[in-house]
């Protein structure tokens, strides 16, 4: 049982893993540093910790901590009571769903073991912005997709920014980096998976039509700015586009990543 600890001072340094949440570089250094990551919000925390994620501590308003009851209930990491002006002192941003929990990493499994059984996989090509990796490991999680592999320059799954927009998606979709970033689209094609490159190419179809009777299917998706580089692009067995209406050619890659989803669950 997690230990309540009520405190009133901002500054008080046991508060460290929770302390200007705003400052995404320090937040990477730190985190880095101690194994650690945040969730933010009561579904959030319940999620992560359900999800088999060792806490070591939470930080809560009053008013949060009898709904958070049974989570604390099967936790060792102290829980921190403040008042929800204080946490914002600590934090550097008002924390409207009052609870925060600072939980342990985990080693990251193997890609085999991740593709093991899995028949729909989302594979991102440096994708640097956490919002938009937790926005498709939400949308693949919500239309089937069985795990998310990421190359080596993708923005952190377990940053609290893409916790909470994925709604803690990442706790329960299996995922891992990418060892090698030049040969994993060939290696996926040799484990038998069709590769689809959502991509403005020359040869692309309607993602509808790409991704039709494919049995095993790892859809892959790009940057933010430039998209998938020549190697992924050229590399993947297919390519695909969400065909639109004339003088737009593309959409943010989180509502992309939503339609491509979408398409590729009634395959």
């Amino acid at each position: 049982m997690a230990d309540l600890v009520e405190l009133s001072d901002p500054d008080d340094p046991r508060l460290a893993d929770y302390r200007d949440l705003r400052d995404v570089e320090l937040r990477k250094s730190l985190e880095a540093e101690h194994g650690l990551f945040l969730a933010e919000g009561a579904k959030v925390v319940r999620r992560a910790v359900e999800a088999g994620y060792d806490a070591r501590s939470f930080l809560m308003a009053p008013r949060w901590v009898e709904g958070l009851d049974d989570v604390l209930a099967r936790s060792a990491g102290p829980c921190f009571v403040l008042s929800e002006a204080l946490i914002e002192q600590v934090t550097g941003f008002h924390v409207h769903r009052g609870a925060l929990a600072s939980l342990h990493r985990r080693p990251l499994p193997g890609v085999e073991e991740v593709l093991a059984g899995a028949r729909s996989v989302l594979v991102l090509e440096d994708l640097v912005d956490h919002t938009n990796v937790g926005a498709v490991f939400r949308s693949g999680a919500a239309l089937g997709f069985d795990a998310v592999l990421l190359a080596p320059r993708c923005a952190d799954p377990l940053y609290r920014r893409s916790i909470k927009v994925g709604m803690g998606a990442v706790f329960t979709t299996p995922w891992t980096r990418i060892p090698d970033w030049y040969g994993a689209l060939p290696d996926l094609s040799r484990r038998g998976f069709t590769t689809v490159a959502l991509t403005l190419s020359d040869d692309s179809v309607p993602i509808e039509e790409a991704v039709a009777g494919v049995d095993r299917l790892a859809l892959v998706l790009g940057s933010e700015g430039h998209g998938l580089s020549s190697r992924w692009e050229d590399s993947a067995d297919r390519r695909a586009i969400i065909p639109m209406r004339a003088g737009i050619d593309s959409l943010n890659v989180a509502a992309a990543s939503a339609v491509a989803c979408y398409a590729a669950a009634r395959r």
